[in-house]
């Protein structure tokens, strides 16, 4: 199948009020995976390249054109997107290289900086059709935006949608990056809120931190793009530990990298299928296999 914009799924997501999947690639065998995922269950699915994985694989296009290839080759709809970019650089190399769109992450910077480097980067993508979310504050972990207690202001964040033009925006309500347990409380109110007053879809990181009923309740109250990838990062090294716990003399990678890609590919889908509203498969949790 073609490759498909990113703006299509999240469109189609939002009329539908289900969950745009967003999940990270981090090397081939998680792209492989992922891909998989979405060829059974038939859901679409956005694949992200992070900064952070263009770091680990020493430069962009590698990754960045396999992963293409990856979803051209999809039996259903996928996107490539490129997450938390802070590099303008990157921007321009992942555009020609094919993506659909990019997260521009000027979040650290004073509210005044942040607007003004979003809005130049947001007309440069537009000029070349390519979408564009940003964040309005720092989607913490730690710290930051996510922090509890701290939230996106709606009217604050309308003004930042109007002053840039971005197409997504990545929202406050009680998540946090790079959580190993899921047990984020969000606030669906203010989702509810923000979902009224925005005009463009919102988006969820911090994913994994959240439970799955949690997902499907800020699904209904009106989040779009769901970004998830530190649950599935654990899911893939809990497999390749499996099998060289079993097998300590193991040394053919592909012999605990394999099944680490299957195990992957079996939660990403069960996300997908909770994501696009269908079926109360069984959640996983960090301590098991899915």
């Amino acid at each position: 199948m073609p490759l498909v914009p990113t703006a299509s799924i999240l469109a189609d997501a939002r009329a539908a009020g289900t969950g745009a999947a967003a999940f990270n690639v981090i090397h081939l065998e998680t792209a492989e995976a992922l891909v998989a995922a979405a060829d059974q269950t038939g859901r679409p699915l956005i694949l992200q390249i992070s900064e952070n994985c263009v770091r680990y694989h020493g430069s962009l296009l590698p990754i960045t054109r396999a992963t293409l290839a990856l979803a051209e080759a999809a039996g259903t709809e996928v996107s490539v997107h490129l997450d938390h970019i802070t590099d303008p650089e990157l921007i321009r190399q992942g555009v020609a290289a094919g993506v659909g769109s990019v997260m521009i992450d000027a979040s650290t910077l004073p509210y005044t900086q942040n607007v003004a480097t979003t809005a130049r980067l947001t007309a440069w993508c537009h000029d070349r059709e390519v979408f564009v979310e940003a964040e309005l504050g720092e989607v913490g972990g730690k710290d930051g935006v996510h922090a509890p207690g701290v939230r996106t202001d709606p009217g604050e964040a309308l003004e930042f949608v109007a002053a840039t033009g971005v197409d997504a925006l990545a929202v406050a309500v009680g998540s946090s990056h790079a959580m190993r347990e899921r047990t984020a409380k969000l606030d669906l109110e203010l989702i509810g809120r923000l979902r009224e007053k925005l005009p463009v879809p919102l988006v969820l990181h911090g994913s994994s931190g959240v439970p799955d009923e949690e997902l499907r309740a800020a699904i209904t109250a009106g989040m779009t793009k769901i970004n998830i990838s530190t649950h599935l990062v654990s899911v893939f090294t809990r497999g390749v530990r499996k099998v060289l716990e079993a097998e300590p003399a193991l040394i053919d990678s592909r012999k605990y990298v394999a099944p680490a890609r299957d195990a992957v590919r079996s939660e990403a889908a069960r996300l997908l299928q909770i994501l696009g509203g269908e079926g109360p498969e069984r959640e996983t949790t960090p301590g098991e296999a899915p």
